[in-house]
């Protein structure tokens, strides 16, 4: 069960968070109201009570009295099992979200290459370039660990290198038509 967006709730237990947008790492704690402000790809982006805007991941929605999301822990495991489809790659980059805007990092238009080579000994090395919408964003990092680990997941996949790039710097014209009209662009 996801909260509702904008709903107000009390940390059952402290948890590890990253604040939005210089992605540095805080503790909340027990008993600290936060308001959920958005609840996608398994990630939570919260309000705390001093205004900051922090990203609590999926493996503590225990802390916000959510069970299970079906997020980044769930994505991981083995991955060397069934064909490999680079459509699949696609999909799971689609599970990782912005945590200030509502919109995955596909549709977002942060995703500037996506290839994949057979390797020699089995599997495929998968190399994606992604950028963020500004070159001081510190969620970066963060982003990019998210989507290492949903690639991984994809069967077939047994390496992942994602670099992050700002050549060229992203603008709004690389997001998609859904993601213009999510936003209100249209």
């Amino acid at each position: 069960m996801a909260p509702e967006r904008r709903s107000r709730t009390t940390l059952e237990r402290d948890c590890e968070a990253n604040l939005i947008p210089g992605g540095q790492r805080v503790t909340l704690f027990q008993g600290d109201e936060v308001t959920v402000t958005q609840s996608l790809g398994g990630s939570f982006t919260v309000q705390t009570s001093h205004g900051d805007l922090a990203r609590i991941s999926s493996e503590d929605a225990d802390a916000l009295g959510l069970g299970p999301t079906g997020g980044t822990a769930a994505h991981q495991g083995s991955a060397e099992t069934g064909p490999f489809d680079i459509a699949q790659v696609v999909e799971q980059l689609k599970t990782v979200f912005d945590p200030e805007i509502p919109v995955n990092v596909v549709d977002l238009g942060l995703v500037y290459a996506c290839d994949a080579q057979a390797l020699p000994e089995g599997g495929h090395r998968v190399e994606i370039k992604m950028s963020m919408t500004a070159p001081g964003c510190g969620m970066g990092d963060v982003l990019r660990q998210d989507a290492i680990a949903r690639v991984q997941a994809v069967p077939g996949v047994t390496d992942v290198d994602i670099e992050l790039v700002w050549d060229p710097p992203w603008d709004m014209s690389r997001m998609s038509d859904a993601a213009r009209l999510e936003l209100g662009f249209y």
